[in-house]
């Protein structure tokens, strides 16, 4: 009896709620007319998106672990690969314990292109290590493991899942290329090129699956309300490019740092050049392979906005001079193949 009573003041009070909701947004609507409530209601839930991916982004535990869904075994790999005395060996055990990573080495593997004997498919993921090899696997294990942090989907942004995934890439081969030409190691620059972008996939993440979840939970509760004018204003509201942007201008480099030094590595040497992308306010100051990957990151953002005739001479120079490119570097990137992996098996 006292449970029913309960149950019964309680949706009173949620009626009650309801009526005084409603009595306020008809005040609204009267004083300032339908769009101001609009507005209104637009403003008002995106201030509370802000909120809630503020939260998240301090949460680096969070980010890291259940937002990218980082496992162990992947940073673990990558520290064995960057060793002298690395050997194929060391990581079949970590790499069989990731079932999307066994997935794509067989897949590979198993590429007309890759196959020894055509009427022969390879099943095993450890013999697929052994198939591909070490060389390979160090172009092969960064890219693996980015394409499967990226974002499932980034819808309604239906093109920036591929942009991002060709802008890592490129500034990773583009990395490389430099480092070769240096003298400086190559799967360093290239996984420290491929990482660099790993807070704007956070970011990416993050803030549009945070939209998603809170724009349907709130349309939900309108809809159970009977708050057929609010529903209908929320029902319409999309995502804002605006944030979007604000969040990746914003907070990119530094998640980037932060999430590259929960990887705890103790060989790859990528932690202080991924600081230095973020915090160094001179690229002279910067790490040597920090200074490669700025350089990479500088050209492939020349090359997209030249492609689109979105950048003037001026604005070229500038762009370029910013992080030293040398006429012969420029040169060197704009004849090398930045947007191809080519693996080499014998």
């Amino acid at each position: 009896m006292v449970d029913h009573q309960g149950s019964e003041q309680e949706n009173r009070r949620r009626e009650l709620l309801s009526v005084e909701v409603q009595a306020q947004q008809e005040k609204i609507i009267a004083e300032h007319g339908e769009e101001h409530f609009r507005k209104q209601t637009k403003q008002n839930f995106f201030s509370r998106l802000r909120t809630q991916i503020n939260s998240d982004f301090d949460n680096k535990e969070h980010l890291y672990h259940y937002v990218l869904g980082i496992e162990d075994a992947c940073p673990a790999i990558l520290d064995i690969l960057s060793a002298r005395a690395a050997s194929v060996n060391q990581i079949k055990d970590l790499a069989a314990s990731l079932s999307w990573l066994t997935i794509d080495l067989i897949s590979l593997v198993n590429k007309p292109q890759y196959r020894k004997r055509a009427d022969v498919q390879v099943t095993d993921a450890k013999l697929a290590l052994s198939y591909i090899g070490l060389d390979n696997l160090k172009l092969v294990m960064p890219t693996f493991t980015l394409k499967h942090w990226l974002p499932t989907s980034t819808a309604p942004y239906g093109l920036m899942k591929r942009k991002l995934w060709n802008d890592s890439l490129s500034i990773a081969l583009a990395s490389r290329v430099l480092a070769k030409e240096q003298g400086l190691d190559e799967f360093t620059a290239f996984t420290t090129g491929m990482l660099s972008n790993i807070g704007r996939l956070a970011v990416t993440r993050c803030y549009l699956t945070k939209f998603s979840e809170m724009h349907k939970k709130e349309v939900r509760e309108a809809f159970e309300k009977k708050d057929k004018r609010l529903h209908n204003v929320l029902s319409k509201i999309e995502t804002s490019e605006e944030l979007l942007l604000e969040q990746l201008i914003m907070r990119s480099s530094q998640l980037s740092a932060d999430l590259i030094e929960k990887m705890h590595f103790k060989r790859l040497a990528i932690t202080e050049p991924i600081f230095d992308l973020a915090y160094a306010d001179n690229i002279e100051k910067m790490h040597p392979i920090a200074q490669l990957v700025a350089k990479a990151k500088a050209y492939v953002a020349f090359r997209a906005l030249a492609k689109e005739e979105l950048i003037d001479s001026d604005e070229s120079k500038k762009l370029l001079s910013t992080v030293n490119l040398t006429p012969a570097e420029i040169t060197l990137l704009k004849k090398s193949d930045i947007d191809h992996i080519k693996l080499n098996f014998n």
